[in-house]
């Protein structure tokens, strides 16, 4: 059962305390990503068999493939995929940035262009559930900043296939081309290149401890999107709020893994032990009860705060990855909430609608590093290149100033690369 605790009462590190997961797995993706490295597709091959329980003549998914796939799946959720995706879009085109430049002094031209990344490589996650979410999440973002290619790479199933739905949300955000491999050796492949798999520029997307840790690993050789923790929810909510509503809501996110973390901030002690009575009459219906009934158990908490402002600060404090405000006029206080990856506002606004549907993106910072970091977007993968450009009369007039700056710092021949253009 979800625990009640009343702050103020009990001490803050019990409040805003969460799940870390502590699986070591260190040397073994190391292992893996040395092996990568060294044999290539070989193997890629080898881990295939040894972890996904198949054996394949290749290792890219074929054009005949994504076409059977794209009849397999059923019409109504092709027609659902190509709504969210048209979504997606609208939202994230908001993001491009453009380049500029400023020209205000007489021979001094100054700019900075934005530049996509040439190729992003997407983990997608195989396993315990298909995500056709992701898929979209992260290649609409990539297409729309311009990137020349963009790869994904997903485990196969036994039978040597990608699950359809994944081939078919592919198809609809235009992946240009799809690698069947999973795990740390699939975030190595994109990190180093195979013979088969191009080495990619940026690699987005969540995965298990060994995907996590395979990210980590290869940061610096290639760009990565964050290191992703167990799925968060932190619902907000007054005394008005519906508790079989707000029990739905934090079963959303329990049910990913008994890691997540569920907690509700309520102004109402009524509503607490109420939502608390309903977790235990909806979690028994749920497909993934068990998984569900430890995320509950071992992370899930309602705290009772004395007022909805003191509600904010805590989530302010723990900074979700997710924030539900549950209360009548959410938009009076949005201006409140410093820290959180995506805010769902109102009564009728679940969280489930930023998995699928509504638009903003889901891959967001958990784990608390809402409070210096963002969700997934078009940013992720464009760069920025600065350019300077000076005449001989503009560098004139402040090339004696730049020196004295220089030799402030003891940077001599710095300080002479400015002044010697005056003697020419």
């Amino acid at each position: 059962m979800i625990q009640i605790l009343k702050y103020g009462e009990v001490a803050n590190d019990e409040i805003f305390a969460r799940a870390v997961p502590t699986v070591n797995v260190e040397d073994i993706v190391s292992d893996i990503i040395a092996t990568v490295r060294r044999d290539g597709d070989r193997a890629l091959y080898a881990y295939c068999e040894k972890f996904d329980g198949a054996k394949l003549d290749s290792l890219a998914v074929s054009k005949e493939e994504i076409d059977e796939a794209m009849t397999v799946v059923e019409p109504k959720f092709i027609e659902i995929l190509e709504k969210a995706a048209k979504n997606i879009r609208a939202f994230h085109e908001k993001q491009v940035r453009n380049s500029f430049i400023i020209n205000n002094e007489e021979g001094i031209v100054i700019g900075q262009k934005v530049i996509p990344v040439d190729r992003a490589g997407l983990y997608v996650p195989g396993g315990t559930a298909a995500y056709p979410s992701t898929v979209l999440m992260d290649s609409i973002p990539a297409k729309i900043a311009g990137c020349r290619e963009v790869v994904m790479v997903t485990p196969p199933g036994r039978d040597g296939k990608v699950n359809p739905v994944i081939l078919a949300a592919a198809k609809v955000a235009g992946v240009d081309r799809i690698f069947k491999v999973g795990g740390a050796q699939a975030v190595a492949a994109l990190a180093y290149g195979t013979e088969s798999i191009p080495k990619v520029d940026k690699i987005v997307g969540p995965g298990n401890a060994f995907v996590a840790e395979a990210k980590k690993q290869v940061f610096g050789v290639v760009s990565i999107d964050m290191i992703a923790g167990p799925s968060e929810i932190l619902i907000v909510a007054d005394g008005k709020s519906n508790p079989a509503h707000v029990a739905a809501d934090l079963l959303s996110q329990a049910e990913h893994d008994k890691l997540a973390s569920a907690v509700l901030v309520t102004d109402s002690q009524t509503l607490a032990e109420a939502v608390s009575a309903e977790l235990e009459r909806q979690i028994p219906l749920l497909e993934r009860a068990e998984i569900a009934r430890i995320s509950i158990d071992n992370n899930g908490k309602i705290i009772v705060a004395p007022d909805l402002e003191n509600a904010i600060e805590i989530a302010n404090e723990i900074a979700p990855e997710h924030l539900e405000l549950c209360v009548d006029n959410p938009f009076d206080y949005l201006d409140q909430i410093r820290h959180a990856g995506s805010i769902f506002m109102g009564r009728y606004c679940p969280e489930a609608l930023g998995d699928y549907f509504a638009g903003p993106n889901h891959p967001l910072p958990t784990g608390g590093s809402a409070r210096f970091s963002s969700p997934l977007s078009v940013d992720d993968f464009v760069k920025k290149t600065q350019y300077t450009y000076y005449t001989e009369k503009a560098l004139s007039r402040v090339a004696d100033d730049v020196a004295f700056f220089a030799t402030k710092e003891g940077l001599t021949a710095h300080a002479k690369s400015a002044t010697v253009r005056k003697k020419d």
